[in-house]
């Protein structure tokens, strides 16, 4: 072989080797795309952002690592579903089918799971922030608590009671979940949930033995509760707690 040919067949090998290989099976994405009906199918790293998969049969297939982000999948059968490391952000559950599907470590953000049937699914480590309608079971009340945190540092007080909503819904004597959620309502202007939420977690730390969580809660009830001495005065220690309030909330799980 001359010098030059060779060179050029050890560059397109060199070249061959770098670029990964396609993990979708092509003959699978057309017929997804054309018919939505591909239960088992090999779609493994396949893209399908915005794509409309409503309805669609996908039961059993392989979606690990998929880009999905955005996609309507209402209503669509994910039962058995390899979704492990899949980008779901923002994408549309609604009534979709998720039974015994494994979503460890996938990208759940801002998605909408209302009537979503999540039954058996491995959600371990999957990102559910700002997500819509997790039902109850998809998650302990501990990771609800964290995402309610989360949601409340970024400004979203709406969803931060949600999310603590379904930690108290979970685990009822949860006192963190109750300061948290008391936190998050005098932040969207409720100040009288604010105190009835702050008064039960100090009473449930008590009977914890927390008092540390028992003063805490105290101060806040009497921060929010008690009158400036002067109008434009006042404040300043309120402000100092809440600035440092999310690492705060997230140190009461530790």
């Amino acid at each position: 072989m001359k010098p030059q040919i060779a060179a050029t067949a050890a560059l397109l090998a060199t070249i061959s080797l770098a670029v990964p290989a396609i993990a979708e099976d092509v003959q699978h994405l057309r017929q997804l795309l054309a018919t939505k009906q591909c239960p088992q199918c090999n779609l493994s790293g396949a893209g399908f952002a915005l794509a409309d998969l409503s309805g669609a049969n996908l039961s059993g297939a392989d979606l690990s690592r998929a880009n999905l982000s955005r996609a309507n999948l209402s209503g669509a059968n994910l039962a058995g579903a390899n979704l492990a490391g899949a980008s779901l952000f923002g994408v549309n559950l609604a009534g979709a089918n998720l039974t015994g599907a494994n979503l460890t470590g996938a990208d759940l953000r801002e998605s909408y799971l209302v009537n979503a049937s999540m039954v058996s699914a491995n959600v371990n480590g999957a990102n559910f922030q700002a997500a819509v309608g997790i039902p109850n079971y998809a998650a302990t009340a501990e990771e609800f608590y964290t995402w309610g945190v989360v949601e409340g540092q970024k400004g979203d007080q709406g969803g931060a009671i949600a999310h603590f909503n379904q930690a108290l819904a979970l685990k009822p004597q949860f006192a963190a979940a109750y300061f948290a959620r008391g936190v998050a309502r005098y932040q969207a202007g409720d100040r009288q949930g604010a105190v009835l939420d702050s008064q039960r977690a100090a009473e449930i730390f008590t009977v914890q033995g927390n008092m540390q969580g028992y003063q805490t809660a105290q101060l806040f009830i009497k921060e929010i509760t008690t009158p400036p001495k002067q109008p434009g005065s006042g404040g300043g220690n309120l402000m100092n707690f809440l600035g440092g309030i999310g690492s705060l909330l997230l140190q009461m799980l530790l």
